[in-house]
């Protein structure tokens, strides 16, 4: 059926609904499970096992499975298999890759729970009432409601609409709004169908409400809409890396440059040094040589320090969304803890956005004002509720309405037409039939402008021309109002006997009768003060912006803290006399923005950016996307914001309060400062390895053997490692002023702390291996160690130093400049981690057959393994001394 050639009635008949009162529930249900969910058909998800060979494909990865190849083929050439080193190396591999895939399992379930909680709404007639259902909900013959900011949740064809214009550019490629309207449209002669473009009674998924309000029946869901035909034209969001992946990545590629330069290097003087000739008739010296290469290698790339930083981020999001911040990027993590401005929406985010009226300032009868502001309004009295259904200061105006007994107003004077509220008006108008079948028009709107198109007003029930005196004692009202921090709104009526012909605003809203004014608060919420403290001491500013008048915006503001007292309030009159580079010159004058239009926001968010800040922006309404889009970090309004707003916001508050805002951004500084200690953490220790391997190589003995680094970097890195990642935030993390957005990873000499710290754990280990040497040969000789005839010893309690001396680390870890025994808080992530790490590492040193495969004896005495432990505790002390030298020269910069 081609909907658009039939007119609304027919329509609704075919589709089986009722144009007011909707589908019934049961028959709803009953399509859903016949028809399916109204979404697009999801691409299909790549196999496990393919996943797991993806997993493989890393350099590193391939270069291990090579080295394990190549003992193997060697030991057949020589008739001595070993078979420990491959299966050693090949568990690791396994294991690695399995971890892999878990975690992006974990990930897609963490993105698919976050998707579900911002997934699109839509109102929904459903039993004859209003309701919010999920857009994948809906079914063929739903009624639904539209009205700016919406998407279209699926092709509708549209039953009623009030000036309703849609953006169809996604399917139609045409820029410019499109006006909806419920007649049928007629083929043109010899015209077989209607273009999508021109089909003007009609409205298509993935299109967006900019204009007006309206309603429609559902006619096609999911892949049966327009969208869903031509679904290949719908990109996918690409799963790209956050800004510091990207570093670690690029970190990595360095890295394994380097390594493999210098394993060059290495392999190159082993050649020269035991000839070329030697070690072609012997097999294993060559594989000795490739095999120290590999191990140097192994040693110097942190294999599990990305998938850590993910898991960290992964863990981090789900926390936020836990306190109320759904991310929707991973980029506005980091971002979050260099937030220096938030620019943020008065109502419902730093409010309660409970209005209710508190006073009147009344001209014509009470009666008629509360009746007329009632009417002059789109939120509906629900019955069973006892109270209003809608936007919040108009559902304050019809329980106003509701608490003096006007309930049915709606049933008894319908609205006939309208010209619908316009932020560059601020006004609204109804024209509603009167009980005498004549017609009355309310227009509802700011005082100012309303009074500027009064020219009567009602004294004592009569009409009567509205003096300039009366207009300054009704401004002077308003005003008293105001400086109570009410939100003030003014109605006037207009009264006709026919129904007018024209519905325009500059038809209704010239020559009004004044009516009165109601004020109404709208309270903030308790916990935004305390926030904005707390901000403050963050160094983070906090500014409103609002559409309110600049006196209930100041007095606001000054409850809050926000500013101190009028000179530091601007309204969007004053913004507009200003030039970009005047605005640019005093940004940092202005704490509030009264009276502003969604255009100013734009301007704020650039002149703030001018001064290299990096700006947060909240927002509810479709005309919030620009300013939201451009802002360092969009904050949409989960709760009051529109569909458009939440697709362009980096982040959404599912509560829509300020101090979801604080929250987030002090977990954005915690995750911040975890990774930078997983790096540095990881990337001391893996200097270490390094520089150990490289001295030994050098000097002429073997050091470690690859499978001995790979258990170190699987086992005593990665656990400890995810650990600091869950460390609480430290104490003074909202007292630090926000870290610059151009800052590195090694900003704050964490590069130069990587290198002292690497050199330390260097020193420790080799000290370690040559008290092994001395307490097994009773002497050191290096030319013994050359022939490899007295290292095992020292080898094994190399390495329990080595695994040692990182999970003391990670421990000084916890804070990278307050010292371990400052610490009031006790990760025990981090206790388990290290515990599980320890317990791991006995049983490789002490359990006899594992002992031989690692090291080829089968365990260390009493003495050498004390001994490995002092020495590995004392990585404590030596980095207590570098961090208070660190505190002396930060604080003399």
């Amino acid at each position: 059926m081609r909907e658009y050639l039939s007119s609304a009635a027919d329509v609704l008949r075919e589709q089986g609904s009722d144009g007011q009162a909707g589908l019934a529930s049961g028959v709803a249900a009953e399509r859903l499970a016949n028809n399916g969910p109204n979404k697009l058909r999801e691409q299909a998800k790549t196999p496990l096992w393919i996943r797991f060979f993806q997993q493989m494909a890393d350099p590193m990865v391939i270069m291990l499975i090579v080295a394990a190849v190549i003992s193997a083929v060697t030991g057949a050439i020589q008739g001595e298999i070993d078979f420990a080193d491959v299966i050693i190396i090949m568990t690791v591999v396994i294991i690695n890759s399995a971890l892999g895939v878990i975690q992006e399992a974990k990930s897609e379930e963490a993105l698919a729970a976050l998707q579900e909680m911002s997934a699109a709404q839509s109102k929904v007639m459903r039993d004859g009432r209003l309701v919010m259902l999920h857009s994948s909900e809906l079914v063929v013959g739903d009624v639904v409601l539209l009205e700016a900011g919406d998407s279209v949740p699926a092709d509708c064809r549209v039953l009623e609409s009030a000036t309703m214009k849609i953006e169809e550019a996604a399917l139609t490629g045409e820029s410019v709004p499109v006006e909806k309207h419920a007649e049928a449209i007629e083929l043109a002669p010899g015209a077989d169908d209607v273009p999508l473009g021109d089909r003007k009674n009609m409205c298509y998924m993935g299109s967006t409400v900019v204009y007006g309000r309206g309603r429609a029946v559902v006619v096609a869901t999911g892949m049966d809409t327009e969208m869903g035909k031509i679904a290949g034209a719908l990109t996918e969001a690409k799963e790209e890396l956050t800004p510091l992946q990207v570093k670690l990545d690029e970190l990595s590629r360095i890295l394994t440059k380097l390594v493999i330069v210098i394993c060059v290097v290495i392999f190159a003087v082993d050649v020269l040094r035991h000839g070329f000739g030697n070690m072609a008739e012997e097999p294993a010296l060559l594989l000795n040589t490739f095999m120290v290469a590999v191990s140097l290698a192994v040693a110097a790339i942190p294999e599990g320090l990305v998938a850590v930083v993910t898991i960290v981020l992964s863990l981090g999001v789900t926390k936020m969304a836990r306190r109320q911040a759904i991310i929707r990027n991973l980029s506005a993590v980091e971002t979050l803890g260099c937030t220096q401005v938030i620019c943020s929406d008065k109502t419902g985010t730093l409010t309660q956005n409970k209005m209710t009226v508190v006073a009147h300032e009344l001209a014509a009868p009470e009666e008629k004002f509360l009746a007329g502001m009632a009417l002059c309004c789109d939120a509906k009295w629900d019955a069973e509720a006892g109270c209003a259904v809608g936007e919040p200061t108009e559902a304050a105006l019809v329980n106003d309405a509701g608490k003096a007994g006007l309930t049915g107003l709606a049933e008894e004077h319908p609205r006939v037409g309208e010209a619908p509220f316009d932020s560059g008006r601020k006004m609204m108008s109804v024209v509603v039939e009167t009980l005498d079948d004549e017609y009355e028009q309310y227009t509802k709107g700011g005082p100012d402008v309303v009074l500027g198109r009064c020219a009567t007003i009602y004294e004592d029930g009569k009409v009567v021309p509205l003096t300039e005196e009366r207009r300054a004692e009704l401004l002077a009202a308003n005003k008293a109002m105001a400086d109570r921090a009410l939100r003030v709104l003014a109605l006037a009526s207009r009264h006709y006997v026919e129904c007018p012909d024209d519905f325009s605003a500059e038809a209704l809203e010239h020559d009004l009768t004044f009516c009165g004014l109601s004020g109404m608060i709208d309270p903030e919420r308790p916990e935004v003060a305390a926030a904005i403290e707390e901000a403050h001491a963050a160094g983070i500013r906090t500014v409103m912006i609002t559409g309110d008048h600049i006196d209930t915006a100041v007095a606001i503001a000054k409850n809050l803290g926000i500013i101190e007292d009028r000179s530091q309030a601007i309204t969007g009159a004053e913004l507009d006399r200003m030039s970009d580079e005047e605005l640019d010159a005093h940004i940092e004058d202005f704490g509030v923005y009264a009276r502003v239009q969604p255009e100013h926001k734009t301007r704020i968010v650039e002149a703030w950016k001018s001064r290299n800040m990096i700006v947060a922006m909240t927002g509810d309404g479709v005309n919030d996307a620009p300013s939201i889009k451009r802002a360092n970090i969009g904050v949409g309004m989960g709760i009051t914001g529109t569909d458009v707003t939440k697709n362009v916001a980096d982040m959404v508050l599912a509560d829509d309060n300020f101090a979801t805002i604080i929250s987030a951004c002090e977990e954005g500084r915690r995750i911040y400062d975890n990774i930078r200690k997983v790096i540095q953490f990881l990337l001391s220790a893996n200097l270490a390895e390094v520089f150990s391997v490289f001295v030994a190589t050098l000097v002429g003995f073997t050091l470690f053997q690859p499978v001995q680094l790979l258990w170190v970097n699987l086992v005593t890195d990665c656990f400890p490692a995810l650990a600091l990642g869950m460390e609480d935030a430290e104490g003074d993390i909202m007292r630090r002023r926000p870290r610059k957005a151009t800052d590195g990873v090694f900003a704050g000499h964490m590069g130069a702390d990587c290198i002292v710290q690497g050199i330390a754990i260097t020193l420790l280990v080799l000290a370690s291996f040559f008290a092994g040497v001395y307490f097994d040969m009773g002497y050191i000789n290096v030319a013994d160690m050359i022939a490899g005839t007295a290292d095992e010893e020292g080898v094994m309690m190399a390495f329990i130093t080595l695994n040692m001396v990182e999970i003391f680390h990670c421990f000084n870890m916890r804070s990278r400049r307050a010292s371990l025994f400052s610490m009031k808080k006790q990760n025990w992530w981090l206790w388990g981690a290290a515990g599980l790490a320890l317990v791991l590492t006995l049983i490789v040193v002490e359990f006899e057959p594992l002992a031989m495969m690692f090291f080829g004896v089968p365990g260390l005495e009493l003495q050498g393994s004390l001994t490995a432990l002092g020495l590995a505790v004392l990585i404590i002390p030596i980095v207590e001394v570098q961090k208070a030298v660190m505190r002396r020269i930060e604080k003399e910069d």
